[in-house]
């Protein structure tokens, strides 16, 4: 069976990525090697990071693509890679990994969901920035240092104190 994804030029993505280990930290641990990596496939393949947050063993973002572009994927795959290329080999890896000649940081696979209006946007953006609480790595959105609220804080667009009450209310899933 094929795996299919919805391809539109131009359009505004939320993806999930995740580690293959599940318990590892590699992502913020390294986080400039992460940074550093978006920025050099950025310059080679533009698109625009609308939201984004790195957590520990996964990351959530959203992109918008040029408008004559559809390929997300080798994005994703020369991310993935260059970041597994600055990091030491430390990791398990299968028989099918090394057979392939894969590293073994990353999970094969990512979700991607095609944002339909703005509505779904600012959805996804709220859930982006909303995970770090969600998964108890800080109490409020604001206090994880790897996440683009900050940046939406700066430009007004949210405040500060943004969903530090209404945790239970959010209705956030996973």
């Amino acid at each position: 069976m094929r795996y299919r994804r919805t391809r539109v030029a131009g359009a505004t993505y939320f993806f999930t990525v995740n580690l293959a280990d599940r318990q590892s930290n590699l992502l913020v641990v390294h986080i400039d090697t992460l940074r550093e990596t978006l920025r050099q496939i950025r310059r080679a393949h533009p698109f625009a990071i609308d939201a984004m947050v790195v957590l520990p063993k996964h990351l959530h973002a959203i992109w918008t693509l040029p408008t004559d572009d559809t390929d997300f994927a080798t994005r994703w795959m020369l991310i993935k890679a260059g970041f597994s290329r600055q990091i030491p080999p430390l990791e398990r890896r299968s028989p099918s990994r090394m057979t392939k000649g894969e590293r073994g940081i990353w999970q094969r696979r990512y979700w991607e969901h095609l944002i339909r209006d703005e509505q779904d946007f600012a959805c996804h953006v709220d859930y982006i920035h909303f995970n770090p609480v969600k998964h108890g790595h800080a109490m409020r959105a604001v206090d994880w240092p790897y996440s683009s609220i900050h940046r939406y804080i700066r430009l007004g667009l949210v405040a500060p104190d943004w969903a530090f009450d209404a945790a239970e209310d959010m209705g956030f899933g996973e």
